[in-house]
């Protein structure tokens, strides 16, 4: 084995347009990682180690004919077992779909692919990315959970299987897991990934992002596919942020979260940053209570085949969530929507004198076990408002755990997210 698998995808992709490495050697190096670790973190939905390589070799082929594919050039993809690889099975993390092949890709992975990247396979999501835990296992203590539901994408990254890859989020599903298995993860402004080919849940809330090594990585990826410019989050800014230190529901943190949070603002204002202590408004905030409405009622409406088909197959976790909020009326989720409108009117001006927000990532370390994924608490209000939020890893809690940090900003300034999540990694280190 190789340390390939321990660089970033920029570095990687660098490495490989100057023709130091080749793509297939790269992906051989992720390959024997995942030989080596993946019978105990279980990862993987689907892997195909035989069509990873030749996808390498393509790259290869390519790049000798005169050029490289696109900016993810030979990099290795995975891709969350919600979004649909051309050939590839779709399950969804339910036994309802076993042995569904799909015949085109998802538009994230279509996208992904035109611009170089080589899928090498499916990553374990919960069930239908929402409630029934996957086998995934963390990284860094495999007797702990890797968060969900992007649990496969979050632990690759983590352990050098695939230096990219797709997660999506409903409540807290990209940044959680990122935190807990202490790698990058990042949520675009709401819309910014096409969802055609994606198993969606909830209409209203369903995003889709990237976790990798580092936030350049993640700005590689998302760049890549919307053709928008992210700025290069590394370049360091010609002043210190103007910081809102937000804590939330801060009974809802460990005292290693509380602690980490204290940390990052006595390390912000040491580096120059303006940090400026507060809470969202009640009017922001209602969005956070609307949250499980939008989302049960909608993701009813999503499985309405699948309770009426399938009920048995269906988790009794889910159809506790599901059921009866698909009994609930209307004007239930009417009232929400609405009050998801007027939070997301309101969240920039809220925050127009400040940069981003510097909120917490996760209640703390990941739980032990693999039953539960942890409580998106810290996250769901952000993925209401349709901000970017970037997840970056802050140290290690008590039990030697990764802890994260997160930066937000409001809708459509993601180089500012991305820009202030790297600026606070560094004064993190």
């Amino acid at each position: 084995m190789t340390d390939l698998f321990r660089l970033s995808a920029s570095v990687l992709a660098r490495r490989m347009r100057a023709g130091e490495v080749s793509a297939v050697a790269v992906m051989e190096a992720h390959l024997d990682a995942i030989r080596a670790r993946e019978p105990s973190l279980r990862a993987f939905a689907h892997l195909d180690e035989a069509a990873a390589l030749e996808g390498a070799r393509a790259a290869d082929r390519h790049l000798a004919r005169g050029g490289a594919a696109g900016p993810l050039h030979g990099l290795p993809l995975g891709v969350k077992d919600v979004l649909d690889v051309a050939g590839m099975p779709s399950g969804y993390g339910s036994p309802i779909w076993e042995g569904f092949v799909p015949r085109a890709d998802s538009a994230a992975v279509a996208l992904a692919r035109a611009a170089g990247a080589v899928v090498i396979g499916k990553t374990v999501t919960t069930e239908f990315a929402t409630r029934r835990p996957g086998p995934t296992a963390n990284p860094v203590n495999p007797a702990h959970t890797p968060g969900g539901s992007s649990s496969g994408s979050a632990a690759g990254v983590a352990a050098g299987f695939f230096p990219l890859a797709f997660g999506t989020q409903t409540a807290g599903s990209v940044l959680r897991p990122a935190a807990f298995c202490g790698v990058v993860g990042y949520m675009p402004s709401h819309g910014a990934i096409h969802r055609a080919g994606m198993k969606v849940m909830s209409e209203t809330l369903d995003t889709i992002g990237a976790l990798a090594r580092t936030v350049a990585d993640c700005a590689l990826l998302v760049g890549a596919m919307t053709r928008a410019e992210p700025g290069d989050p590394a370049a360091r800014p010609d002043r210190a942020p103007r910081l809102l230190l937000c804590l939330g529901d801060a009974a809802q943190a460990a005292p290693e979260t509380l602690a980490l949070m204290e940390r990052a603002a006595e390390a912000a204002g040491r580096a120059g940053a303006t940090v400026t202590r507060g809470e969202m408004p009640a009017a922001v905030t209602a969005a956070a209570a609307a949250h499980p409405v939008v989302m049960n009622m909608e993701s009813a409406q999503a499985l309405a085949w699948e309770l009426a088909h399938h009920r048995e197959a269906v988790s009794d976790v889910l159809r506790e969530k599901l059921e009866p909020a698909a009994a609930m009326p209307a004007s239930a989720l009417a009232a929400a929507r609405t009050a998801f409108a007027a939070a997301r009117a309101a969240f920039p001006g809220v925050i127009a004198d400040f940069d981003a927000v510097l909120t917490p990532a996760a209640p703390g370390e990941a739980p032990a076990g693999l039953e539960w994924t942890g409580d998106p608490v810290f996250n769901l209000l952000w993925t209401a408002l349709g901000a970017p939020a970037v997840s970056v890893p802050a140290g290690l809690g008590p039990r030697g755990l990764p802890l994260g940090v997160q930066i937000v900003a409001a809708p459509g300034r993601d180089r500012d997210a991305l820009l202030w999540a790297e600026w606070m990694r560094q004064v993190l280190e």
